[in-house]
């Protein structure tokens, strides 16, 4: 079972619709899927390394999809992701992280979560064209970026999917983001730059695997087309898969998934 904030089990509680919105949380399940999970979760406990935390159903799910039901290789990848945790801090960083220096980093480095998508996914916006990257590391540094950005991931796994899945009462466990990279070149790939991509890429894939449903990139022009090939090297291919490069003409594609007053102008 899912373990979401107290909160939402005490919500469930006020309304009276526990099972029903338990139901909503949990989302239906594929019978194959699930003799995978139970069987990765036997291999996981034949060892004494089943966790009691991190061990819901859609967790091991997607450390299974990520390895293409290759349940080695899925073990090896959630083993390691209990270990970084544990090595990281991560259960205090989502429960006592305060990125105090918030609004100062988003006049360089305008991003966050605006709504959702047609579906009822949270919709993430990053406008990466306009970082100030000199002024962003005035305001801030490169460690306290990265544990924002696991405080966000956090919060979206324990409270914007529950919330998203209640909304739209349907199972929510990705996001679609939209990335705005007008002005992006091979000139914009600096060396902290690359340290942050590659880091957050790192945590992503590693870590938080098949939390993306989509992403747009969009604004595309020749430069960051020649920077994307140089990036894509470093990413796995069930991420890049999920990527679309748009160049300016980019609406109509993103009306397919996102109301218009989402769309970045």
């Amino acid at each position: 079972m899912m373990s979401y904030p107290l909160k939402f089990g005490e919500f469930l509680k006020r309304t009276g619709s526990t099972k029903s919105m338990q139901m909503v949380l949990e989302g239906p399940r594929c019978p194959a899927d699930e003799e995978h999970v139970e069987c990765f979760r036997e291999l996981l406990s034949s060892d004494n390394q089943f966790p009691r935390k991190h061990d819901d159903y859609h967790t091991l799910l997607r450390f299974l999809r990520v390895k293409n039901f290759d349940k080695l290789k899925a073990k090896d990848l959630y083993l390691k992701m209990l270990k970084w945790r544990d090595d990281f801090g991560v259960d205090a960083i989502a429960k006592e992280f305060k990125f105090e220096e918030y609004e100062e980093v988003k006049k360089c480095y305008p991003h966050g979560f605006h709504g959702v998508d047609r579906y009822g996914r949270p919709l993430y916006i990053e406008r990466l064209g306009m970082i100030d990257l000199n002024v962003l590391l005035k305001v801030t540094t490169i460690d306290r970026i990265l544990k924002h950005h696991i405080a966000e991931q956090e919060k979206t796994l324990n409270l914007r999917y529950p919330t998203c899945s209640i909304a739209a009462k349907k199972h929510i466990s990705s996001i679609t983001s939209i990335l705005d990279v007008k002005g992006v070149g091979m000139n914009s790939f600096t060396k902290p730059a690359r340290d942050i991509f590659m880091e957050i890429q790192k945590i992503d894939s590693n870590y938080y695997p098949e939390t993306l449903h989509q992403l747009f990139i969009v604004n595309a022009g020749s430069g960051f087309r020649a920077l994307w090939k140089a990036l894509k090297a470093f990413m796995d291919a069930h991420t890049v898969a999920k990527i679309q490069v748009l160049g300016s003409n980019y609406q109509s594609s993103l009306l397919e998934v996102v109301d218009p007053r989402c769309i970045i102008h």
